[in-house]
């Protein structure tokens, strides 16, 4: 057939370079789709450590022991993205123990470790330095991985302080105008009892903003 005819050259050229550029945008928008999607399973997976995380510290934090039980010992440090406390362990048909719990950072990933459970006060002082000193035989489980930072706050004497700051100063005691001391009554002051409640900030790397938490101690 004399009018049959093909594409010319400059035609194919013309179509393999609209089909290319149709190709480059079609594999940049799956890509920003494939970025978004790991994005978006990476924030839910910190998410999710995270939420695991605070459940696991309310849970233990429930379970604080006061400096009563205790005989007035130290029963909690926080400090330098590090928080040490004592904990009372409930065992099903046995005594309560008394353990150590510590959270530190460590290479970014947020670790907890708990000491053995101590039937005695002296048993706990050993189980406490060794936490302060990390010595202890245990091997900290990781909660949650890409952890920049952990700062405290306390709550105590009404009001929110710097653990490392000092605490409030119990008022004294009214002088007596009476010269007989039988007839002067005697109220008590006001005793520090230690911090009630500690605020938690997270810092996750990437993020902008710290992830905080307030936890009752010895809720239960």
């Amino acid at each position: 057939m004399k009018n049959a005819r093909g594409f010319t050259l400059i035609e194919l050229l013309v179509a393999i370079t609209v089909l290319a550029i149709v190709a480059v945008l079609g594999w940049r928008g799956l890509d920003g789709i494939v970025r978004s999607r790991e994005q978006l399973t990476q924030n839910m997976e910190q998410t999710r450590g995270t939420q695991l995380t605070f459940a696991q510290m309310q849970s233990d934090l429930e379970q604080f022991a006061d400096k009563t039980l205790l005989r007035e010992r130290q029963n909690i440090l926080a400090e330098n993205s590090r928080l040490v406390f004592v904990r009372t362990v409930l065992v099903e048909n046995a005594p309560s123990q008394l353990q150590v719990v510590s959270y530190t950072i460590r290479d970014g990933v947020l670790a907890r470790t708990e000491s053995r459970g101590a039937r005695d006060l002296i048993e706990l002082d050993a189980l406490w330095k060794a936490a302060l000193e990390q010595t202890g035989p245990q091997t900290p489980v990781g909660l949650q991985a890409g952890v920049a930072s952990m700062e405290f706050r306390v709550w105590e004497g009404g009001g929110w302080r710097q653990p490392n700051s000092s605490a409030t100063v119990p008022a004294e005691q009214p002088k007596c105008a009476d010269p007989d001391p039988s007839k002067c009554k005697i109220t008590p002051t006001n005793k520090a009892e230690g911090p009630t409640g500690i605020e938690i900030s997270l810092q996750i790397q990437g993020q902008p903003a710290p992830l905080v938490k307030v936890f009752l101690l010895g809720a239960v």
